[in-house]
């Protein structure tokens, strides 16, 4: 049978490197690593010309599984261009199947290879810490690494949902929320006392075991004893008002009404079927795929979340959900249910994978009746839900990207804008940002900032800061990979009027941007919004009515542009203010800062200090003491 040969016009995604793509060349490749594979579980990884990760599989038996890439002919197109572009593989053998699974979820989020299904939403889950390393434990919302002597409950789908959580439980059992620095210090209480939502131990307006008390009964509710932690509120505040306290009566009422509505919030699981699980549907539409999660934690709906992931071309929705899964556990523990609505091809495997990961028993349900299955419909409903506001954002995001390439005179709607912009005060702190947006909204984590600090840049000099930011950014781009034109935009935008454009478009040809689109967005007349003008490389100016939706659109890529400059900008100046002599000094960490700040009392004083004054600071030798002179001092 005769393979399709691989159509370059029709690819999906593009070979990196100079090397251009050809199935035998890739049936040849993977030969000449098939030939010393072993027949034991482990991953593969297939490399490109310009060694590239293209894609990362897991096998039981590592021969037999990459030697069905060597069947170009029952493979389906998808994989054909895949193969078509591979030129080495790199091989991790493990001891098990499930090993196998968990090392491919990690590297397929460390590498994003194009022909692997992938979460778009790269965001770490916020979690909530409890101390255990202090008196009076603290509690605090918690994002990244969970390292520390604590408890950490989670995750939550979203800083909102951990926030009203967070904020209910020091409404119920006023623990601190503050640092241990804030709470060293204090010689009175704060607000959070005065408004009921801490019991302020700073100052020992309760004991530390009255504090236990309530650290132990938080732990119980965020177990999911909240009947328990109900009954004993509502006993104690019957207690109070026999005896007549009815001040503390009403604080105790309080406390019972903000407990009760956290459990109202819980309505996803009002019958209490569950207590440790996660929810997951996936739905389908015009090519797009939604996964919503429900976490529940303690029998309480602890949030929601929805995915869209990346490259699901070619593939059915049970497919990406066994790709999704173990990307998603990496990142999180797995709840001991996980209620599918629909069955997976290798769901025991994964099973395992994720109890060997978890360190408990976790199983993988598809129900089919009772309250179980209506939470799975309710997922479901909220997952086809997602793909329809998605798809009205889309075409109206595809509807604006047109009319946007018509009026900058585009070949094609934009798949990457760059939108720049710098801010400083009278040329202090100086500082550009660049935000970028594409078919799918904004793309934060593509934001750059561009510290000022050339001796060429005049301070205040916005046209020079542009042509900086312009050159520094292009600089770039050539100098990691010419030839690789995805990460370079299809049209620039410039936060200025005719000179900041002349600035950025001076010599586009040094950097090879010759051919990229480049517009600046000036203020109208008395700098209203809505009378913008818009000004060409070729000196057109082009302005657009009031309520025009490109118009709408460009002002809030211009606000977004400005709102990020703002915010780098108030954060260098916020540093800046804390900022001392000592730390350009070579060699002087916090401790030998302290160490000096300690001995002469203030900066100034260690700059005009004798070496031997310097020699006779605790914890500074004679070598710290000769560097930190001659910095101060430097020969003539």
């Amino acid at each position: 049978m005769t393979v399709d040969r691989f159509s370059e016009d029709s690819a999906t995604f593009a070979v990196k490197g100079i090397d251009t793509p050809d199935l035998d060349r890739g049936v040849e490749a993977i030969r000449n690593v098939l030939r010393t594979l072993p027949a034991r579980p482990g991953v593969y990884r297939m490399i490109d010309a310009a060694g590239s990760v293209l894609y990362v599989g897991k096998a039981r038996a590592l021969k037999n599984r990459v030697g069905n890439y060597t069947q170009v002919a029952r493979l389906p197109r998808r994989l054909q261009r895949m193969v078509s572009q591979t030129r080495d593989m790199v091989i991790v053998t493990t001891n098990t199947e499930s090993e196998a699974l968990l090392l491919e979820a990690q590297l397929i989020k460390r590498w994003r290879p194009p022909y692997n299904v992938l979460l778009r939403d790269d965001k770490s889950f916020p979690f909530i810490y409890l101390r255990e390393d202090h008196t009076y434990p603290r509690i605090s919302k918690h994002r990244g690494a969970r390292v520390g002597k604590g408890v950490f409950y989670g995750p939550f789908a979203s800083a909102g949902a951990v926030g009203a959580t967070l904020n209910a439980l020091q409404k119920v059992f006023l623990l601190r929320s503050c640092n241990d620095s804030f709470f060293n210090n204090r010689s009175r209480p704060c607000l959070l006392h005065q408004i009921r939502r801490c019991s302020a131990p700073c100052v020992d307006r309760i004991s530390p075991e009255s504090y236990a008390e309530q650290v132990s009964d938080a732990k119980a509710f965020l177990a999911g004893k909240t009947v328990e932690a109900q009954a004993k509120l509502a006993a104690a505040m019957q207690a109070a008002a026999a005896s007549k306290d009815f001040e503390i009566a009403a604080v105790l009422r309080d406390r019972l009404k903000a407990l009760t509505f956290i459990q109202g919030s819980q309505s996803i699981n009002a019958e209490g079927s569950l207590t440790d699980a996660d929810i997951v549907a996936i739905a389908a539409q015009d090519g797009i795929m939604c996964i919503q999660v429900f976490f529940i934690r303690g029998g309480q709906n602890w949030g929601h979340r929805a995915w869209f992931p990346a490259h699901t071309q070619e593939l059915d929705e049970a497919e990406v959900l066994q790709s999704f899964l173990p990307q998603l556990y990496a990142e999180i523990p797995p709840a001991r249910e996980i209620l599918l609505d629909r069955a997976l091809p290798e769901a025991e495997l994964l099973a395992e994978a994720l109890c060997e990961s978890a360190g408990h028993r976790v199983s993988l349900k598809v129900p089919q009746r009772g309250p179980n299955r209506k939470l799975v419909e309710q997922a479901s409903r909220n997952a086809r839900e997602a793909l329809q506001r998605r798809a009205a954002e889309a075409t109206t995001q595809g509807r604006l990207l047109a009319e946007l390439a018509e009026l900058f005179e585009l070949d094609a709607p934009p798949r990457r804008i760059e939108i720049y912009d710098n801010s400083h005060i009278m040329g202090t702190n100086a500082l550009g940002a660049m935000v970028v947006a594409g078919p799918e909204g904004f793309m934060k984590s593509q934001y750059r900032k561009f510290n000022m600090k050339a001796p060429d840049i005049t301070p205040g000099d916005d046209f020079g800061m542009m042509r900086a930011m312009r050159h520094r950014r292009f600089a770039r781009l050539q100098s990691e990979n010419p030839d690789d034109r995805e990460n370079w935009p299809d049209l620039l935008l410039i936060d200025g009027g005719k000179g900041q454009l002349s600035s950025v478009i001076e010599r586009p040809a040094d950097l090879g941007i010759d051919d990229v689109a480049i517009g600046g967005v000036a203020k109208g007349q008395d700098r209203n919004a809505g009378r913008e003008t818009f000004h060409l490389p070729s000196g057109r100016e082009l302005t657009l009515p009031p309520n025009n939706p490109v118009l709408f659109f460009l002002q809030r890529l211009r606000d977004e542009a400005h709102r990020f400059a703002i915010g780098a900008h108030r954060d260098k100046r916020s540093k800046a203010l804390t900022a001392s002599p000592l730390d350009d000094v070579p060699g002087i960490g916090p401790a030998r800062k302290k160490a000096l700040l300690m001995h002469f009392g203030t900066a100034r004083a260690v700059r005009g200090a004798s070496l031997s004054d310097l020699e006779r600071t605790p914890g500074i030798n004679k070598a710290m003491a000769q560097a930190i002179h001659q910095h101060f001092h430097p020969p003539a």
